[in-house]
């Protein structure tokens, strides 16, 4: 196989998982419900807490700065955060109480009942997540998870479960891309016209 075949391939790929994310009308809906649900949290004065793992954490952080910067549109800030980018609290916190309550221990002190958490995980079974996710039920939070095809553990504890149609994790991370950047979009949209 040639590197031009190989790119070919991967792209075709990508397209695929895409087409199928166009099929599953229950995901559709899901999608919109979350944009829904985070449009009203942010008029409620709520905040929209990011979680995720390597990859996945970028991919929190990149979607916490369109809320907070802008996406398409010059218009107010909106109240959202990757939970991980203080080091500091996340060195200490891991040295002291293991790096499974990195985001359940800020989420004991900032969350509120009314805001959203997004987990995004591509097996869905990220202990962190999951042990944020317990927080966030005790405090009455909307549960967003942005999962693999499973959903994984994660799963059974999402009021909203975002799971892409495949098993590859690059593929998976390219679409929730892709999805999170919809969400932005129509939530900017309901906030501030179209």
């Amino acid at each position: 196989m040639s590197l031009i075949d190989k790119i070919t391939e991967t792209i075709q790929q990508s397209i695929e998982v895409k087409q199928a994310i166009l099929r599953d009308t229950e995901l559709l809906h899901t999608i919109q419900q979350v944009a829904d649900v985070i449009t009203h949290c942010l008029e409620q004065q709520g905040k929209v807490l990011f979680c995720g793992n390597g990859g996945s954490a970028a991919d929190a952080q990149h979607l916490a700065a369109e809320f907070s910067g802008r996406f398409y549109k010059d218009r107010a800030p909106l109240y959202a955060e990757a939970l991980h980018c203080n080091s500091s609290y996340l060195t200490a916190v891991g040295n002291d109480y293991g790096f499974e309550q990195i985001y359940a221990r800020i989420l004991r002190g900032i969350g509120q009942n009314g805001d959203v958490l997004v987990g995004i995980s591509t097996s869905g079974n990220s202990v962190n997540i999951l042990e944020a996710m317990k927080i966030a039920r005790e405090k009455r939070m909307t549960i967003v998870s942005m999962t693999g095809n499973t959903g994984g553990k994660m799963k059974e504890n999402s009021d909203y479960l975002i799971n892409i149609p495949s098993t590859d994790t690059p593929r998976i991370q390219e679409s929730h891309i892709t999805v999170g950047h919809i969400i932005c979009e129509i939530v900017e949209n309901n906030l501030f016209g179209d």
